[in-house]
């Protein structure tokens, strides 16, 4: 980017939302300004964002749950359909892009904040490392699902130090109401999901059945260690991941190691985009039936398959709606006591 190009841009955010009457500026920067920590890195935010870009579904996910679409200006990075009953709302915010949207485009929409719910969105080779957005004077958020006793050091999807649990997704909640000032809403959407995890597993025993999580890609596919989402998926329902023995994130797996340890269910993500062989469920399901490798597997055998979004297998809001939708199935299989 030049250097006239960027000079343009940060006069463009700098007066972003300086239109607003001084009595409404100064009602709605009570508590202004405040700082984040995300990632290791620090936000300061001046006012409550009026034009936010959320660069990953998840982020977009929680921010429109807040009930925030009328001060998103962008999108980016999908792999699903929105979250059910939060169409209308996302129809109101452009989507900039069903994969990354370019650093400009990003700019183009003048935003006051940009979230991330993984650090590889803003890094490069994803939209733009998170330094250019500092630099412009853009605050950033990342969250803290991918980054807190998470090592991204390697290659891959990371390696979990520490096993994640739900507090950290309730953490991102909260930390993205406070950015916004809409403290009360955040802890009424973390009650909300608190109050679904323990409706969803009472009174199950999972405790002798094995899962096993398949993300995507049929070629090398993508499999789930033991201590991500799907970790919290399985620890909430007393079940066992049969790659338990694993910190990497989503480590591949060969499909000869996947039927040595013959879990008793398959968790398979749905996932719309393309990026990937075997993306959507019916696909995956397709080659489990017809490999010679996997068609022999117990769970393919009896047909048990639980179909997730990608959403539901990353560390989002919707890791809730996993627990739900594998705890329904688990009964429905007679798996659960």
């Amino acid at each position: 980017m030049s250097v006239l190009l960027s000079t343009a841009l940060a006069v463009t955010l700098t007066s972003c939302g300086g239109s607003s009457t001084p009595s409404t500026a100064d009602k709605k920067a009570a508590g202004y300004p405040l700082t984040l920590t995300s990632c290791g890195k620090k936000s300061e935010i001046e006012a409550p964002p009026q034009r936010a870009v959320s660069l990953d579904q998840g982020s977009t996910e929680i921010l429109l749950s807040l009930g925030l679409a009328d001060r998103m200006a962008g999108t980016g990075t999908w792999t699903d359909p929105v979250l059910k009953g939060l169409e209308k709302d996302n129809a109101k915010v452009e989507r900039l892009s069903d994969r990354y949207p370019s650093f400009e485009k990003v700019l183009a929409q003048e935003p006051d904040f940009v979230t991330a719910s993984f650090l590889a969105t803003v890094s490069k080779g994803g939209v733009a490392d998170r330094a250019k957005f500092t630099e412009l004077g853009v605050p950033s958020y990342v969250s803290p699902t991918d980054c807190a006793g998470k090592d991204n050091t390697g290659d891959g999807d990371g390696r979990r130090v520490k096993t994640l649990t739900m507090d950290t997704v309730y953490g991102e909640v909260r930390d993205l109401a406070r950015a916004f000032g809409v403290q009360k809403r955040g802890e009424r959407l973390v009650a909300d999901l608190k109050s679904r995890l323990a409706k969803a597993k009472q009174d199950i025993d999972a405790s002798d059945t094995t899962l096993l999580y398949w993300f995507s890609d049929s070629k090398a596919p993508y499999i789930a260690g033991c201590c991500g989402a799907p970790g919290i998926i399985t620890r909430e329902l007393g079940a066992e991941n049969v790659f338990d023995d694993t910190r990497e994130e989503w480590p591949q797996i060969n499909w000869e190691t996947v039927a040595d340890r013959d879990p008793d269910v398959l968790v398979i993500g749905d996932l719309t985009r393309k990026s990937q062989t075997a993306e959507s469920a019916k696909n995956k399901i397709k080659f489990l039936e017809s490999n010679p490798v996997t068609k022999n597997l117990t769970a393919v055998k009896k047909k048990r398959y639980v179909l997730l979004s990608g959403q539901a297998m990353n560390p989002t809001i919707r890791t809730v709606d996993g627990v739900e939708q594998v705890a329904d199935a688990l009964r429905e299989f007679g798996l659960a006591k």
